[in-house]
């Protein structure tokens, strides 16, 4: 491995980020990945898109990092600003995924959950990206995928076989 890679990978040795390449890595991650989420709400006609699951990723590692005045262990036991920010992010995101679920055909259906889950798990991405922990963002990022790009088809086979059982049975 580079060695450059490995600094990036492992904060500073006196608890603070190595570098402005660090910062940019852990901010760029996290807008990019909220940037992929976006593009399948986007592909599938939501409300969220590319620019706004991107600025939620983004935002929510900025939080983070400006929270842990760029220390290598932002979670400690006592408390610190970190832990505040990261609840502070999860709590008022709550209000924008709230915003996308409504009621349709006649109250009787309710749309956006999805896309509400997706806005919270960006911001959860975007705190993972600023607290540099890359293995459990990279994980993230590939079940997330498999999720978003997977999921519909996987479902909409689900209910075709049921509906069939259904059929079969009745």
């Amino acid at each position: 491995m580079p060695t450059w890679v490995s600094d990036v990978m492992q904060p500073g040795k006196e608890g603070r980020m190595n570098t402005e390449l660090d910062i940019a890595l852990r901010l760029g991650a996290a807008t990019l990945v909220g940037a992929v989420i976006g593009l399948n709400r986007d592909l599938h006609g939501k409300p969220t898109g590319v620019r706004t699951l991107g600025l939620v990723g983004l935002g929510a590692a900025l939080v983070v990092l400006a929270s842990t005045d760029f220390l290598a262990t932002p979670l400690s036991a006592d408390g610190n600003p970190a832990s505040r920010a990261i609840q502070g992010v999860i709590t008022g995101i709550g209000f924008l995924g709230a915003g996308v679920i409504f009621r349709g055909g006649g109250g009787k259906k309710v749309q956006g959950f999805t896309t509400a889950a997706l806005i919270w798990l960006t911001a959860c991405m975007g705190i993972v990206c600023g607290l540099g922990a890359w293995i459990p963002a990279a994980v993230a990022f590939c079940l997330v995928f498999l999720l978003i790009f997977g999921g519909g088809s996987l479902e909409r086979q689900l209910h075709r076989m049921a509906d069939r059982e259904r059929g079969s049975s009745g």
